[in-house]
């Protein structure tokens, strides 16, 4: 028979599965009971009515004050109309009460829920030290939850103070006692019950995450601020610290990386069980500020919840975003998969279809950088892939009187652009073959050399051969993607050699997919969905910074991790000590695929290249700019409305830029007035580069 002790747990946490508002269909019945319209509660409750509409279907929930107000109004109408033949309104009053548990061997609580009078008399929980959410956490779809793992009850990772208190996900809130690193990681291995389970049936389990603010770097023997002359992010703690020493004594390891902002102490596996923890250090400048806006100023419960969240849409932090990317990729298609010796009839470790695979690969010459050993070693002299972003003006003699005259230049900045361009991307799997005066084909993934300075293009667009958008002169070296383009536009093509790959595959897919839904869901998030209309879209967008800083970090540090994975596929040298010529680091890779760089910007910029065709062909208008993703256009209005093509219906015309939230669609990046624009182009300054803030491009360091 049942304890009352575990009558009392399961009581407990049904409790605290309920949500704090009644389900969506319940608001909307409220609402209509009381003869309220979707305008009026929206007016009272000083938000929109498409806010409203969200809150009624599940799409996003209302924030602190307004929540509040929100939940007072509809206990009122649940106690004036109960719904017919049932007493489930009861569940919306009691929906407010909360209770933490308090399983065994450990004390947790839940920061932000108050405390149910009744069972803290029965089992006494400490109160939170300190309120652990100022940033109002909204319901998140359940798609985007792994499903719970026992394993890991208190979810990826925790954010640990110096008072000992060791914030995770949904407020909970754990004793670490530990006084050392050592201890911590002893603790974070056997006592906190923070992990998270693979993504992908022949993966690994992600490392617990332990973040620690500057007072618990303190309390356990490290300095506040790592100092230097380098960049912070490069600092490590010297071999003799004290705390380095003690991790070694007792038998721990640490990464080539060293102590730095992040680091990793393991041991060697014991059989399938990894023992490794992931260290980050909030005051040595770990959470860039360009990828994690705000969040190393946060309060500790703040911050597990912005990277609790990325950690279960995206992937545990492991590093920078840009690390994190590349890791994603792997935790999703992991290098080997056990199968079955047929001499011994053992299970073995063997390579995984569609991955990379567990060993390094160098590129074609072509595909290298100037400094690879492929490179000096051979003495190549043949030339290299410039598969890059856009950076291009247009001319100002091409401007017409008209254009000039326009009082607007109105910036469209794609939506993950690059990221939408890794949709169902074949890459080549295999080390390449060189082949001479090959047959352009459009389906094998490779490097050609050709010559295409015999396309023309309209000179009011860019060239799609160039990054800068200049004609070509000669033969150079293209992505697959560039070369199929000239043979879209209806040009001959007659490579004199090339480099290709004999097994393909879409590498990148689940990549996709997942960085997409979480992409998507964040921004659902902050109220920015798929069914806004136009106005509606700019109108979010307008307004989504201002919702939830939390969800705000989350979305740049998705963006992020988008532009820095790709990036860190061409990872090159960095420190003073490297000498040309020799490998560095990340060529020890199977991840350092600078072709696989190239393909997904090619795919990216000839993608944009067609819209710009499509758009002068359906509006007669012509970019005045383009840096990477955004694009600038002269406007009669301030807004993208006033320029982009839509049928009598209302809908926007297939083939040309639209707005929406989906990857690849645009939105408002920026406006000037024409004439200024005008002018400092005619000084050489470039609009798109001013609009976008120097936004860097597919940045290869971190």
């Amino acid at each position: 028979m049942a304890s009352e002790e575990e009558l009392f747990a399961s009581v407990d946490a049904l409790l605290n599965e309920e949500p704090r508002l009644p389900p969506p269909a319940e608001r909307a019945r409220l609402r209509e009971a009381a003869g309220i319209t979707q305008a009026r509660l929206a007016t009272a409750l000083k938000t929109t009515t498409q806010s409203v509409k969200n809150w009624e279907n599940g799409r996003s929930e209302p924030k602190s004050p307004r929540l509040d107000a929100y939940q007072r109004l509809l206990n009122g109408w649940a106690a004036k109309y109960p719904a017919p033949g049932a007493a489930a309104t009861a569940s919306v009053a009691a929906s407010v009460a909360a209770v933490s548990t308090e399983p065994a061997g450990s004390r947790v609580e839940t920061a932000d829920a108050p405390q149910a009078p009744a069972v803290a008399a029965a089992a006494p929980a400490r109160p939170a030290i300190r309120p652990a959410a100022t940033l109002r956490r909204p319901a998140m779809k359940k798609a985007a939850q792994p499903a719970a793992d026992p394993r890991f009850p208190h979810g990826p990772l925790a954010v640990l103070d110096g008072d000992g208190c060791a914030y995770g996900v949904d407020g909970i809130v754990l004793d670490c006692p530990a006084t050392t690193v050592v201890e911590l990681v002893e603790w974070t291995l056997h006592e906190s019950g923070v992990g998270a389970p693979k993504l992908n049936r022949y993966g690994k389990d992600s490392d617990p995450l332990i973040v620690l603010t500057a007072a618990a770097a303190v309390k356990l023997g490290l300095p506040e601020r790592l100092e230097g002359h380098e960049q912070r992010r490069s600092l490590r703690l010297p071999e003799d610290h004290p705390v380095v020493k003690q991790v070694v004594k007792a038998k721990w390891r640490l990464t080539q990386r060293g102590f730095g902002p992040w680091a990793r102490i393991y041991r060697k596996a014991q059989g399938r069980e990894r023992q490794c923890v992931q260290l980050a250090i909030l005051s040595w400048d770990a959470l860039d500020e360009r990828s994690w806006p705000g969040v190393a100023e946060m309060e500790p419960a703040d911050v597990a919840r912005v990277l609790g969240v990325y950690a279960q849409r995206v992937i545990t932090p492991r590093g920078s975003t840009a690390v994190s990317g590349l890791e994603l990729m792997t935790a999703l298609r992991p290098p080997t998969r056990a199968v079955q010796d047929p001499q011994t009839g053992n299970w073995v470790p063997g390579h995984h279809p569609g991955s990379l695979g567990t060993e390094p690969m160098d590129p074609a010459p072509p595909e290298a950088t100037p400094e690879h050993p492929v490179v000096v070693d051979s003495g190549w002299s043949g030339g290299f892939l410039n598969e890059e972003a856009y950076q291009w003006v247009r001319p100002v003699d091409l401007l017409t009187d008209e254009e000039c005259t326009l009082p607007f230049a109105v910036g469209l900045d794609l939506n993950t652009a690059f990221l939408a361009a890794a949709a169902r991307l074949v890459v080549g799997l295999s080390a390449p073959d060189h082949f001479v005066g090959p047959k352009f084909s459009p389906k094998v993934p490779g490097s050609w050399l050709v010559d295409l300075s015999h396309v023309e293009v309209d000179p009011r667009l860019p060239s799609p051969f160039t990054p800068d958008g200049t004609r070509p002169t000669g033969p150079a070296w293209y992505q697959t993607h560039t070369v199929a383009y000239a043979q879209e536009l209806g040009y001959n093509v007659q490579p004199i050699e090339a480099y290709l790959r004999r097994e393909t595959g879409a590498y990148l897919d689940p990549w996709h997919d997942r960085l997409k839904a979480a992409y998507v869901d964040t921004l659902a998030d902050l109220g920015v969905t798929s069914d806004l209309t136009g106005a509606e879209f700019l109108a979010a967008m307008e307004r989504h910074k201002d919702v939830d800083p939390a969800m705000v970090a989350v979305l740049a540090a998705i963006k992020a991790t988008v532009k820095g994975g790709i990036g860190k596929l061409r990872e090159r040298p960095q420190g003073k000590k490297y000498k040309e010529g020799e490998r560095w680091p990340a060529l020890q890779r199977p991840t350092w695929r600078p072709d696989i760089r190239a393909t997904v910007i090619s795919k990216a910029r000839i993608n944009m290249h067609r819209k710009l065709r499509n758009m002068a062909t359906m509006t007669g208008l012509y970019p005045l700019a383009v840096l990477s993703d955004c694009v600038v256009y002269p406007s009669p209005g301030d807004s993208p409305l006033d320029f982009l093509p839509y049928a009598a219906s209302g809908k926007p015309q297939p083939g040309g830029f639209r707005l929406g939230s989906t990857p690849g669609l645009a939105k408002l990046e920026g406006v000037q007035t024409m004439l200024w624009a005008v002018d400092l182009m005619e000084q050489g300054y470039n609009p798109a580069r001013h609009i976008k803030g120097g936004d860097a491009v597919l940045d290869e360091g971190e």
